[in-house]
């Protein structure tokens, strides 16, 4: 028999999310007979699949010990993978805003490089604030992703309702995601709808005027704040959140990202310099969130980079570009 204890962070998870998580071998159909015959139970009494925990409550499990992780014992731990410091624009209990820089992958890939959820769960550690060891513990966890090569702020969950939360906001609209881009020319302001297929082959998502088998509309909001010669410094507000949705959506418009190397002009990329994508989240806004959402304090709010990189860079091509 197996007994754990749910924390804070198991407040409102599904116990059979629960029993995934500390017994992972447990196929379903024998996690859903163990509970029929009251083999799992919550404080003592039977429990269903959709129980949700509540912090302190006591989880028996009687079940094989096989269907657990084995606990290693000989294998040394590996050492910790060099991360770097992560920039905080905005934290409290629940909740953290992140920078990404350009380059820095959002999640780990086989590359094995560093990546900013791991940067800030190494961060939680040091302060105490994250146990790793503890068993069933929730994983702080990134609650959107931005391309490797875009910059900009990424939201973080340090508690599960958080994450719960903070994605439930985003599926209903509820925060508006607003970007910065340097592209070649000045592309038409306002709102602009088409559809796009994204494929995994090669990661490329072509777009197209009407829709057609699998491909998915999208909608991207375009303001123009300045033009200096070939360049253009340009608001961009998503509706729909697609893959590669504003590169893919800008170069169909016939005014790319700069420094695009996938959907972009390669002359204008070679001219301008840039190492990578001129492509900047920069500001969130919280719309009104209902006073049941764990989140609710954030209504109104917004957060935003106080001196996004990508403004430098576009003073500094636009003086280059100056008669």
């Amino acid at each position: 028999m197996k007994q754990f204890t749910a924390g804070p962070n198991e407040e409102g998870v599904r116990l059979s999310r629960f029993i995934a998580r500390v017994a992972p071998d447990l196929p379903a159909g024998l996690m859903y007979k163990a509970l029929r015959n009251k083999r799992i139970k919550v404080n003592g009494k039977r429990c269903e699949a959709a129980t949700r925990l509540q912090s302190g409550d006591s989880i028996e499990m009687y079940i094989n010990d096989t269907f657990f992780p084995a606990v290693q014992t000989e294998a040394p731990p590996r050492p910790a993978r060099p991360q770097p410091p992560v920039t905080v624009v905005y934290e409290d209990a629940a909740l953290a805003v992140l920078y990404k820089p350009a380059h820095l992958l959002c999640h780990s890939d086989r590359t094995g490089d560093a990546n900013l959820i791991e940067a800030f769960t190494a961060q939680l550690i040091a302060r105490g604030e994250y146990d790793p060891h503890a068993e069933a513990q929730f994983a702080p966890a990134l609650c959107n992703r931005l391309d490797r090569g875009t910059e900009g702020l990424v939201t973080a969950a340090k508690t599960y309702a958080a994450l719960r939360d903070m994605n439930a906001l985003i599926k209903g609209g509820l925060v508006k995601k607003e970007y910065l881009a340097i592209t070649v020319g000045a592309p038409p302001q306002g709102r602009h709808s088409a559809w796009l297929r994204h494929s995994g082959k090669g990661n490329k998502a072509q777009v197209r005027a009407r829709q057609a088998d699998g491909y998915k509309e999208i909608i991207t909001e375009v303001t123009v704040s300045e033009q200096a010669g070939p360049y253009a410094l340009c608001r961009i507000g998503l509706v729909t959140g697609r893959t590669h949705q504003i590169r893919a959506h800008l170069a169909f418009l016939g005014h790319p990202v700069l420094g695009d190397a996938k959907y972009g002009n390669a002359k204008m990329n070679a001219r301008s310099g840039l190492a990578t994508q001129a492509l900047c989240a920069w500001r969130l806004t919280f719309g009104h969130i209902p006073a049941e959402n764990s989140l609710a304090y954030l209504s109104g709010r917004v957060i935003k980079l106080p001196e996004p990189a990508i403004v430098r860079q576009y003073r500094a091509l636009a003086a280059a570009a100056a008669p």
